[in-house]
């Protein structure tokens, strides 16, 4: 019979990890590739009967590669620390990796709940973000990016019909920790790719980020959560490019003192 791993990458996640480990508890084998976490996190999930592996984090592709290659097993299942597999998933999940006609790498649709309401809009449902299930070498990611990793799937794709569940943001404050800590890693990918910089550049990505998600997503559907995802992603983007122009222009201090 197929046996499956699932990975959970983890820094400083204390508050969600025992949550995300018990939803797979049904697998095989549940590693928690930590990057040194300064809190509980590891503690915790080792208390749950989970694997803990230390991993330096070198950017999130990296990070991914060294998870998969830390899983012992056939299949692999990924969930990042705030979401949850439903036991409705697990079924759906156990009926592909038995069946041996299965697709190699399968995207698993997320339900993403914030400011106490399920996101309908805003391009977040259903929210394939990356395969999450996929057997062991079906899946790489490019080892350089720091954020919003690329990969590269080797064999067939399928898309699960049950949703996993997500919670992206406990409180504002970890929605602006977020834009803040995603836009300085996506500067070297901005950086990479010879992206010129500007602070009107800047203010003008922002702004499209905003309308696309609010307006073209219809996250306007989805009341005042809509609102503030469209307006955290502008601010992500706005600093991004932001940070690119601080980087490339380099703003050090004056001259000369009056």
């Amino acid at each position: 019979m197929a046996e499956i791993s699932v990975y959970i990458i983890t820094y400083n996640e204390a508050d969600k990890i025992a949550d995300a480990v018990k939803s797979v508890l049904w697998a095989d084998e549940v590693i928690v590739a930590d990057s040194h976490s300064s809190d509980q996190t590891a503690e915790i999930a080792a208390s749950l009967g989970a694997r803990v592996v230390q991993l330096d984090f070198e950017g999130f592709g990296k990070l991914r590669n060294d998870a998969i290659a830390a899983c012992t097993h056939e299949w692999i299942f990924s969930v990042d620390a705030d979401e949850r597999c439903t036991p409705q998933a697990a079924e759906e999940i156990r009926r592909i990796i038995t069946d041996q006609t299965s697709a190699d790498a399968w995207y698993v649709p997320r339900k993403n709940w914030f400011m106490g309401r399920w996101i309908k809009h805003c391009g977040w449902y259903p929210d394939y973000r990356q395969p999450q299930l996929f057997r062991k070498g079906a899946l790489s990611f490019e080892q350089a990016d720091q954020v919003h990793e690329r990969y590269h799937v080797h064999g067939s794709i399928g898309h699960m019909q049950t949703p996993i569940w997500q919670f992206p943001f406990k409180n504002m404050a970890q929605a602006l920790d977020k834009a803040n800590r995603y836009s300085t890693l996506g500067v070297d990918r901005l950086e990479t790719r010879g992206v010129s910089a500007s602070m009107g550049k800047a203010v003008l990505r922002g702004l499209w980020s905003f309308f696309r998600i609010y307006i073209l997503k219809l996250g306007l559907l989805d009341g005042w959560a809509g609102f503030v995802i469209a307006f955290s992603n502008l601010e992500g983007v706005f600093y991004r490019y932001a940070k690119l122009c601080e980087r490339k222009q380099r703003w050090d201090e004056p001259p000369g003192r009056e």
